[in-house]
């Protein structure tokens, strides 16, 4: 989904993408349809953004100068968009609300619309009517650099607020910025130990961009009565320009000396450096410099203008990075540690859904009972966020209170645990298998397992030769759903060797293919891994089953018995 959709295919408006000046900007999906129109769009064209939304751009809007519709094959602007190139347009119409015809200068652009989808940006301005005055040609011919700008700041700000990853923010930035506006890119991040990390040093080499990686990495201390640029930018001043001159004299701090070094490794001739302003506080500092080229950049409003932008993005990267890694900890701490168990050897792995907090609501467990068997579970509460969490934290351990105060069967266990969710938890739904290690028919610790299944997908019993099967016997209604179900136990013998998997449908799942061929594929691989070690069996189960569109999050927990019972 791009950002803004509804959700039902309707209209769509990006609610993040700031106002640009005075241009008209219309966003592009791929299929070239609109998903966005600004104010001053609006404005120009006499019509209102929700007339426009979803619209095919081309046949809305395009027009010859006697309003005529232009077949696309002879459209400069279509064809700019399909080569995915940037390009603009002395003259062109568009026909507004009223059936009239607006003259516009347009520059189209590519653009990230979303994480994941590309599409364009189209900036117009009303343009001169074709009838020939000077100062009308004159007014077309200014704009176009305007429209320049326009356009790389909204790309700026599009490309740079679809993703949390800082990593991936500077990337996209050196990337939009050279060769674009110079040959060289340098961004120093202040890390939150107030310590300054150069963190990307890029530079265009003919028809490439080149990360040198070996001009980045720890850079000395910030001094606070430094006077040079770099460190008066990471101080938060104003802009500045650099010249290799500016550090050839005595350096007033280690930083100085380590910005001579730079002039000296990229050979540039001069450089405009600016602040990184988050909300709250300097985020670093960014760099243009030049080198081949032989004229100076010297637009600071411009670099500011960009500066300004990096650091709203850095600051809500970092922010989301700061709450993964306190979901991170909730999350270990939720998540139990295996215990021993000398007849069974014991594996666990859990992975979170690719666009949550890092939390949600699958898990496993594995626990002691009074008696000293061994009860495992794993489950699934509806969700994958903190609240999900906080409702699986509440299940399990009134699962394990349960099982610890009743000596019963896992079936009246789960029936107890299925009314107290619906009226003591925040749970709605869950779905769950709940375990006992007991001995076999020959009395043999370790040797059965006796289980209850809650609408979870059915455990897998691959045995050491290879083969592999579903315990799928019993599979009863889902916890929190208030149907009277009289449930139901059901055991299996463990050979020695054998493997049994307890996992989420987070690992069988898919968008693109049916449950079934889910199961199927997890049944396969599986198999083929019987004789791996437990962990490694874990997590080559985990690299070939989980479908790559998956967006659930996975526990998986899985048994051994050893070759002999002690």
């Amino acid at each position: 989904m791009v950002p803004g959709e509804d959700g039902h295919g309707g209209q769509r408006s990006l609610h993040g993408l700031p106002e640009v000046c005075s241009s008209g900007m219309l966003l592009l999906d791929q299929q070239a349809r609109i998903v966005h129109v600004n104010r001053e769009a609006e404005a120009l064209l006499g019509v209102e953004a929700a007339e426009l939304l979803d619209q095919d751009a081309h046949d809305r809007l395009h027009r010859d100068r006697h309003g005529h519709t232009i077949p696309r094959s002879s459209c400069p602007l279509q064809r700019a968009f399909h080569s995915s190139r940037p390009a603009q347009g002395q003259l062109g119409w568009y026909e507004r609300g009223d059936g009239t015809l607006l003259p516009v200068c347009w520059f189209i652009t590519p653009c990230r619309i979303s994480a994941e989808t590309d599409g364009a940006m189209v900036l117009f301005y009303p343009g001169a009517p074709d009838d020939g005055t000077a100062e009308q040609g004159r007014r077309a011919e200014v704009t176009l650099p305007e429209l320049d700008r326009l356009a790389l700041l909204a790309e700026t700000t599009t490309s740079l607020t679809s993703t949390f990853d800082v990593h991936e923010a500077l990337h996209r930035l050196t990337r939009l910025l050279v060769p674009r506006l110079a040959d060289w890119a340098v961004i120093d991040l202040l890390t939150e130990g107030d310590e300054v990390w150069r963190a990307a040093v890029v530079h265009h080499e003919g028809e490439r961009l080149v990360d040198r990686k070996d001009l980045q990495g720890p850079m000395p201390p910030l001094p606070q009565e430094s006077v040079m640029p770099l460190s008066r930018a990471l101080r938060g001043a104003a802009s500045t320009l650099a010249v290799p001159e500016t550090y050839q004299g005595p350096p007033d701090a280690g930083i100085a000396v380590a910005q001579r070094k730079l002039f000296e490794a990229t050979g540039m001739h001069s450089a405009a450096i600016a602040p990184i302003r988050g909300v709250r506080e300097v985020l670093g500092a960014l760099t243009l410099g030049q080198a081949e080229r032989a004229e100076r950049f010297s637009d600071l409003p411009l670099l500011e203008d960009i500066a300004r932008r990096a650091g709203l993005a850095l600051e809500n990267a970092r922010l989301f990075q700061r709450q993964r890694r306190v979901t991170e900890t909730m999350q270990r701490h939720l998540l139990p540690q295996l215990p021993r168990e000398p007849r069974l050897e014991m594996a666990a792995r859990y992975v979170a859904a690719p666009e949550a907090s890092e939390v949600g609501g699958d898990w496993y467990d594995a626990f002691f009972l009074q008696d000293g068997r061994l009860a495992v579970a794993t489950g699934d509460v509806l969700g994958h966020d903190a609240d999900a969490a906080a409702a699986m934290a509440q299940v399990r351990n009134m699962l394990r209170a349960y099982a610890w105060s009743y000596q019963e069967p896992p079936s009246a266990i789960v029936d107890r645990l299925d009314q107290a969710v619906q009226h003591m938890t925040d749970a709605s739904l869950a779905t769950l298998v709940f375990a006992r290690v007991e001995s076999d028919t020959e009395g043999r610790q370790g040797g059965q397992v006796r289980w209850t299944n809650a609408g979870h997908p059915p455990p897998l019993l691959v045995t050491h030769d290879g083969r592999a099967r579903f315990l799928d016997s019993v599979v009863d209604p889902l916890i929190g759903a208030g149907f009277p179900a009289s449930r139901q136990d059901a055991a299996v013998d463990l050979p020695p060797l054998s493997t049994l998997v307890f996992y989420t449908d987070g690992l069988i799942e898919s968008r693109g293919h049916s449950l079934g061929e889910g199961l199927d594929r997890l049944s396969e691989h599986a198999a083929a891994l019987a004789r791996r070690p437990l962990d490694t069996f874990c997590d080559l189960l985990l690299d070939r089953v989980r479908p790559t569109d998956n967006d659930d999050d996975v526990a998986l927990l899985a048994l051994r018995r050893p070759a002999r019972t002690p």
